[in-house]
């Protein structure tokens, strides 16, 4: 069992996957150009890596049919990894042409959600991806594999952390770059992400670990401080709480990019991120979608001047 911590001033990571994830469950269509000012509005923030939308059937998802439009027409900022899901070989091609700067492939521990999801069982989704992986690498990108419903399922109940871990190393096998661990209905409580890391963390490295939270239950940020102390440096987030999955009943959204890192810079740990013009990117998305986003942290300080707290000693 790995427990090791983390000495202070850590630097980590930040996904931002609002522009993707957090748009993908909209109903009401959003305006190409509304999704690439917030895009752009993101870049100008201080992340490493943006996940700008999916390369997937506009049946499947399509709120996200514009993606290569959104590539095209985004300000690629020096350092930021603009990246897209893809479901396969298909979408790859279309990332690909779209100068994508990473992937992500997806399938989830839960049978059920996957086969709701993408209408395939766990291990002919991980067939379906099994060659995009070496091809993208071969391109010189880099390559996340999510896990979905690491945690709880909205069909199956609790998961099995061993489970997990059998889904993680199949996608290990693949040579990912990064696994991203789901709580996809945000029911996850710390206790349960102290017992997956206990295996999880014997099965690859902490540094190719992310952890992916949604805040249905009001525990996202306590988890990821969970995770943070566990020595994991790498996280998901979505400016202004937005998300969900047309596939998890009740899902709220994604921890808040806010929330998030206010959070980890008040444990000591060193993000890059500019809570100010997150909160800034926010408000673009929050004017798009006509209503008011979910982040305790914007509440708090008042739109949209949030400045980022010292990091205590």
């Amino acid at each position: 069992m790995t427990t090791e911590g983390r000495d202070p001033m850590t630097a980590v990571r930040i996904v931002e996957v609002g522009p993707r994830d957090g748009l993908q469950n909209e109903r009401e269509p959003i305006p190409t150009e509304a999704k690439v000012a917030f895009v752009d509005a993101l870049s100008e923030a201080g992340y490493q890596d943006i996940e700008v939308s999916a390369f997937v059937s506009p049946s499947w998802v399509p709120q996200l049919a514009d993606a290569a439009e959104v590539f095209a027409r985004i300000r690629r900022r020096d350092g930021v990894r603009y990246s897209a899901l893809v479901p396969n070989e298909k979408g790859l091609d279309r990332a690909l042409e779209a100068s994508v700067g990473g992937i992500a492939v997806f399938t989830a521990a839960s049978e059920t959600f996957n086969r709701k999801n993408i209408n395939a069982s766990i291990a002919e989704s991980i067939d379906r991806f099994a060659p995009v992986v070496p091809r993208a690498k071969r391109e010189g990108l880099f390559v996340r594999g999510y896990v979905s419903t690491a945690f709880w399922c909205p069909y199956e109940g609790r998961i099995e952390p061993r489970a997990v871990v059998d889904v993680v190393r199949r996608l290990l096998e693949l040579d990912v770059d990064e696994i991203s661990i789901g709580d996809t209905i945000g029911k996850a409580v710390p206790g349960e992400v102290d017992d997956l890391l206990d295996l999880l963390l014997d099965a690859l490295p902490q540094e190719r670990v992310a952890m992916h939270f949604h805040d249905t239950y009001g525990t996202g940020v306590a988890n990821a401080l969970c995770a943070y102390e566990r020595g994991i440096a790498v996280f998901d987030s979505s400016a202004g709480g937005v998300g969900g999955c047309p596939y998890a009943p009740g899902a709220a959204g994604n921890v808040a990019t806010e929330d998030l890192v206010w959070a980890l810079s008040r444990s000591g740990a060193s993000t890059g991120i500019d809570l100010e013009r997150v909160s800034a990117a926010s408000d673009v998305l929050a004017s798009a979608l006509g209503r008011p986003l979910r982040s305790r942290v914007r509440e708090a300080l008042g739109r949209p001047r949030a400045s980022a707290p010292e990091p205590r000693s």
